[in-house]
């Protein structure tokens, strides 16, 4: 016996962007069902980023889910590139007319998404099993899927793929349909989580011989450190005090003579990889965030492109259920990518620039060295990294 629900946006995965999505709809007055194959706890435990760009921090306050973070999360108004021994700053604010960044976790951000969902009383299925899209070239697509041991049958106007890189949403699209780009880079960030005072005020993402390393942050008291590794390394053969003092000998001497170091209380691997899937869309079908593209964290690109996906669809949406826009549907996903190109294409010069890649030699290393000697030298090359930095604008939805 299958269980009819419906809904009129049904919404794949309940990560950040699911959710977002999802409080925006419903303070607008369009019903939304989440369906979620993890269980509270599972999405909570997830250790992501935590540097959020102006426009998700507006979004979130648009959201109504902004006020912990204005208390808790600290407003940076640039960060440090640390090479050949020295630290350069990058004045945010001073060289985009004002913009700045927040630091706060992606963790917080689900956790005051999850309450005020749960405050408004809309629907969500966790530890939901076999989601299944159909229909979605039809006007009455629906999902399946399992819950607490029924088949239940969501009825919608149009899916929002919000459930990440290996989620259904993207693979329930033909084979043929999307054309993927994709890089696979050689190595990966080692990061570790500890409860120590951060080095520094601000982010230092320094460039090193030995590879890359960032000193960043969640609290005044919770700090979050990376450095590069190759991609065959495992975790359990970083102890503690190797983490640290690799560390160390990547960053200038007076940095590292501040550092403060402790026991790790979270210690993985992340891969790096760039990819893309267009469209980013098919039939009633819309996909956001990690479902669609993958930016190296070097940028701090990929929870703030989850955003503007997610503004995209919902101020589309709005026109849709509001005015009958229904034409402005088809352009999603040439909107949305034109952003994420841009976002792309700032991760990886990022990357290209901050890291040492296998096959590296001296002259590849002398350019490097003089790319970042020359942008931090010049305002208008600081201006290019703090635009990119603070986040592009979203494109106006007409």
């Amino acid at each position: 016996m299958t269980r009819t629900v419906k809904t009129q946006v049904a919404i794949i995965g309940a990560g950040p962007s699911g959710l977002l999505l999802g409080q925006l709809l419903h303070n607008a007055g369009i019903d939304t069902v989440i369906v979620e194959r993890q269980d509270p706890d599972y999405v909570l435990g997830r250790i992501r980023a935590g540097v959020l760009e102006q426009g998700l921090v507006e979004l979130l306050r648009e959201a109504g889910v902004g006020a912990r973070m204005d208390r808790e999360g600290l407003v940076h108004d640039g960060f440090e590139l640390a090479f050949d021994g020295r630290c350069a700053h990058i004045d945010l604010k001073g060289l985009t007319g004002g913009k700045t960044v927040m630091i706060y976790g992606q963790t917080e951000v689900t956790r005051d998404l999850m309450e005020a969902r749960a405050h408004c009383g809309a629907q969500t299925f966790y530890s939901a099993s076999n989601v299944q899209p159909h229909e979605l070239q039809g006007e009455q697509p629906y999902l399946t899927f399992e819950h607490d041991g029924e088949t239940l049958r969501l009825d919608c106007d149009y899916i929002a793929g919000c459930d990440g890189f290996h989620g259904v949403a993207r693979q329930s699209i033909p084979a043929g349909v999307l054309k993927e780009f994709e890089r696979v880079y050689p190595f990966g960030w080692l990061g570790i989580l500890a409860d120590t005072p951060p080095v520094a005020d601000e982010l230092i993402y320094a460039n090193h011989e030995r590879g890359f390393a960032l000193c960043s942050m969640r609290s005044p008291t919770r700090t979050r450190y990376y450095v590069q590794v190759g991609a065959e390394e495992k975790v359990e053969d970083w102890s503690d005090e190797r983490f640290w003092n690799e560390l160390k000998s990547r960053l200038p001497a007076e940095v590292a003579a501040r550092l403060v170091t402790g026991p790790s209380i979270e210690k993985s691997i992340a891969p790096l990889r760039s990819f893309v899937v267009e469209p980013m869309q098919y039939g009633r079908l819309f996909l956001l965030g990690d479902a669609a593209h993958i930016v190296p964290p070097t940028g701090a690109k990929g929870l703030n492109l989850a955003a503007s996906d997610v503004s995209t669809l919902y101020r589309i949406l709005l026109k849709v259920y509001r005015e009958g826009r229904s034409d402005l549907l088809e352009q999603y996903s040439a909107i949305c990518l034109r952003r994420i190109w841009k976002a792309e294409r700032f991760s990886w010069w990022m990357t290209s620039l901050l890291h040492r890649f296998p096959d590296t030699d001296a002259f590849s290393q002398r350019m490097q060295q003089t790319e970042l000697d020359y942008f931090v030298g010049s305002e208008a090359g600081r201006r290019t990294i703090a635009e990119n930095y603070v986040g592009l604008p979203y494109e106006p939805i007409e």
